[in-house]
């Protein structure tokens, strides 16, 4: 099967050498990208500019992001009314910079236009507002696609990250979302909109299942495999 894999984390220009971004390695989607060519799936790769990648690796195809803006415009370049497979495991800067103010001597916020922001201004403030969704438009560009999120959380208890993965469904239509981070605990939690979860203790099991949930798309009915618990 055709795969899009997303991996590493997008950046937004604070100024023109400043940036905002999320903590991300990109190993994860890398590595499941290589596990998915090693099972025989055509991968293509949406790889983070600042992750170090080996692009010699069978069936891996790379195509580099940068900002949120790049990385949608790379699956809309994509968009597909044919089958796939969509694991979007990238970390997506959740804000942009809006604007930089200093204050001046009565209080007052004034916009600052420099292109590089001088420490010499003594404190700023930053004006940040959410970047666009990407995984709510998915179901639209790939219509037939199996599409897996992802539901990163670091505050609350695994039933609060649930009750989010839940949210996802309804907000995405998603075929599959993949728990994890502190609010989860250890290992990693594959849900589906039936409500079923199967948890993985580590990346190889998670790898498994998804691999598995592939296989039994190529012999089975066209209805979600993912609906299983695989």
């Amino acid at each position: 099967m055709h795969c899009i894999v997303t991996a590493g984390a997008t950046w937004e220009p604070l100024d023109r050498v400043r940036r905002l971004t999320n903590f991300s390695t990109g190993s994860l989607g890398t590595t499941l990208a290589r596990r998915l060519a090693a099972a025989g799936h055509v991968v293509d790769l949406f790889l983070a500019e600042s992750i170090a990648w080996e692009s010699s690796v069978p069936g891996v195809a790379p195509h580099r992001f940068s900002t949120t803006a790049t990385l949608e415009a790379l699956f809309r370049d994509h968009r597909s009314p044919t089958p796939l497979a969509i694991f979007h495991a990238a970390a997506v800067s959740d804000f942009q910079s809006a604007g930089c103010f200093e204050r001046d001597a009565d209080g007052s916020l004034i916009p600052l236009a420099s292109g590089k922001l001088s420490t010499r201004d003594g404190t700023l403030w930053v004006e940040l507002r959410p970047t666009p969704k990407i995984l709510p438009q998915l179901r639209d560009w790939f219509p037939t696609a199996r599409i897996t999120g992802w539901k990163y959380e670091t505050d609350g208890t695994r039933a609060d990250v649930l009750n989010r993965v839940a949210r996802q469904f309804t907000e995405s239509r998603t075929d599959a979302c993949v728990a994890n981070g502190p609010a989860y605990g250890d290992g990693f939690g594959l849900a589906t909109p039936s409500g079923a979860l199967q948890h993985l203790p580590d990346r190889p099991a998670l790898f498994d299942a998804l691999v598995a949930a592939l296989e039994y798309t190529n012999t089975s009915s066209p209805s979600s495999p993912l609906q299983s618990g695989l």
